[in-house]
């Protein structure tokens, strides 16, 4: 739900024939479709560019989870600026990912 705002706000700046790449990346923590693909349908959000597909399970395994293959996914694309937003989990995990792999 929150990044649909960006995201209209990014495709705004596109249309305004300014150049902004982004990569939106689902952590995959809430995989059922209506704990996800309803928002994303009802929102206008488009289909992340990855999905990380960490699913659930103990809250120490979930975090580790989505660190990794987040981490993993940083090193493959070397993004400039990382903008985090979701819960509680997949924001704390994904920050630490974004700071130790970002200089």
């Amino acid at each position: 739900m929150k990044i649909a705002p960006i995201i209209k706000a990014i495709k705004k700046v596109q249309q305004g024939g300014n150049e902004i790449e982004y990569r939106l990346v689902h952590t995959g923590q809430h995989y059922d479709k209506k704990m996800s693909g309803d928002f994303f349908d009802q929102l206008g959000i488009p289909d992340p560019h990855i999905n990380l597909e960490c699913g659930s399970g103990m809250q120490a395994e979930q975090t580790a989870g989505i660190m990794v293959k987040f981490e993993k996914n940083l090193m493959g694309n070397r993004p400039r600026v990382v903008l985090v937003v979701g819960d509680v989990t997949s924001t704390m995990a994904c920050s630490i990912a974004a700071k130790k792999t970002m200089y």
